[in-house]
């Protein structure tokens, strides 16, 4: 098997919705087995950026907020988009973390990188790991109404054990800094 090569053979493309943050794309073709199928694509014009802030003391920054989606109110790391191509992904985490929580941070660093839905969506996510932390000012945009929390870091990993926090970049995100953990590479 050709891992490289697509094996749907495309006949069109259609835009079905678009706005600012995504487009929703129809695909008609031929699927893998060659029979007539068709694909829906959510295409995310940002690249989602999350920030774990950790400061010396192995405190988590969380923030809490209400998902419209989810129709819920859910704990995750800072988070937001980069649009892509106007802003990188360092830039949006320190302005997310900002806005946000009003922190700023003297060291980061990428820790994951991940394909956030990748059956139904082309969106990406990247993590930085924020270090050095000095509180400032928040400045959340006028959409956001948040909450945050300063908890142990093992009290944030628990909350994902038990389902707490399910945002899939925030998971993601919290598990690999406790791997991190075990593999001796979050030095104070």
């Amino acid at each position: 098997m050709d891992t490289t090569k697509n094996p749907w053979t495309i006949h069109s493309r259609e835009m079905r919705y678009d706005n600012n943050w995504i487009s929703i794309w129809h695909h008609e073709g031929l699927n893998p087995a060659g029979s007539a199928g068709i694909y829906g694509v959510v295409h995310f014009k940002n690249l989602a950026v999350g920030v774990v802030a950790l400061d010396d003391d192995m405190n988590i920054y969380l923030v809490g907020q209400y998902r419209f989606p989810l129709k819920q109110f859910c704990w995750e790391i800072p988070e937001g988009g980069a649009p892509l191509g106007k802003e990188t992904a360092l830039d949006t985490a320190k302005r997310e973390l900002l806005e946000e929580t009003g922190l700023v941070a003297s060291h980061w660093e990428v820790i994951t990188r991940m394909a956030l839905s990748n059956s139904v969506s082309d969106e990406e996510g990247v993590v930085f790991l924020a270090r050095g932390l000095e509180q400032r000012e928040a400045e959340p945009e006028e959409t956001e109404q948040l909450i945050v929390k300063k908890v142990p870091f093992e009290e944030a990993y628990r909350m994902v054990n038990d389902f707490e926090i399910t945002d899939s970049l925030s998971v993601a995100a919290i598990q690999k800094v406790k791997l991190m953990g075990y593999e001796g590479l979050l030095n104070k």
